[in-house]
């Protein structure tokens, strides 16, 4: 990251995106430049009537086609129309989601922008267009695509304006996003999934949509095991809902069974479908996170 750039970021309330965030970033961007130039380069490239890269193949002509794109010379020799296809490496629309819904708290919510602004910033650097959706109870705020790297610092800001509020129906989110026409792409939702709409309600959304999807699910160490022991009253962050309840350790035991079942029954729904699912915890460094989402193959493949 320049000094330039730096200063920048400086200018403005760094939140969760201090100096040593940006210079993560920076080792981020090399490192998913090279996986790109590898063995994902070839997904990207699509073939193309007309001009393009580098030549491809040759189709027959059908009514429409670009009368420009026939190879006369062919048609000389064979008394036919074809066309000339070339390949060109195409931009991928990515579509990140943060649930900034009030079960997600700061903890969460934090954790949920690094990861945001960093899959972002690979995006942009690998000349990707990222749209954000903030939603909870449905969509709260949208940035219209980004297109450059140094549009970061929009992202940054736009980010940082964030607070957990509402409770969470990702699929009215979906609903409303997708309602409107979206370029295939990769859909990103970063969130912890307590919804009580359903996940997988949500999730067909996206997949009707024809988009693939990576689910990256936020928990804290808190939500796997809670620390927690007696009487004591339960108070659901989203509802307000209550309820008095004696913890046992069998009761413990009971809860962390049921949560692990409902988050393998999230990575099942995405595992049917051929979707990536990532679950990760809020101590696990954001940077070894977006690591093994890239050699996954999940992103930017």
């Amino acid at each position: 990251m320049s000094t330039a750039a730096k200063t920048a970021a400086d200018r403005h309330d760094a939140g969760p995106f201090d100096e040593e965030f940006l210079r993560k970033l920076e080792l981020l961007s090399v490192v998913s430049k090279r996986l790109l130039a590898g063995q994902f380069k070839a997904e990207r490239r699509a073939k193309k009537v007309g001009s393009g890269i580098e030549f491809a193949d040759y189709r027959g002509y059908v009514p429409g086609d670009d009368f420009r794109a026939v190879d006369w010379r062919a048609y000389m020799r064979l008394d036919r129309l074809i066309l000339r296809l070339f390949e060109e490496e195409t931009d991928l629309p990515v579509y990140i989601f943060v649930d900034a819904s009030k079960s997600m708290g700061k903890r969460k919510l934090d954790y949920a922008k690094r990861v945001a602004a960093a899959l972002a910033y690979v995006g942009l650097s690998n000349l990707d267009k990222v749209h954000m959706v903030v939603y909870a109870d449905g969509v709260i705020e949208e940035l219209p695509a980004q297109r450059t790297k140094s549009q970061i610092f929009n992202i940054f800001r736009f980010l940082n304006g964030v607070s957990s509020s509402h409770e969470t129906h990702a699929g009215r989110a979906f609903h409303r996003f997708f309602g409107a026409s979206r370029r295939r792409g990769i859909t990103v939702v970063i969130s912890d999934f307590f919804d009580p709409h359903g996940v997988g309600h949500s999730f067909d959304i996206v997949r009707y949509q024809r988009q693939d999807l990576l689910a990256v699910h936020v928990v804290t160490p808190e939500d796997a095991v809670p620390p927690l022991n007696g009487e004591i009253t339960l108070v659901d962050s989203e509802t307000e809902w209550n309820q008095d309840i004696t913890i046992t350790p069998a009761l413990l035991s009971a809860y962390c069974d049921v949560f692990d079942e409902y988050c393998e029954e999230i990575e099942r729904y995405c595992t049917l479908y051929g979707f990536g699912y990532m679950r990760t915890i809020t101590n696990f460094p954001f940077e070894d996170l977006i690591m093994q989402v890239m050699r996954s193959g999940r992103f930017l493949s």
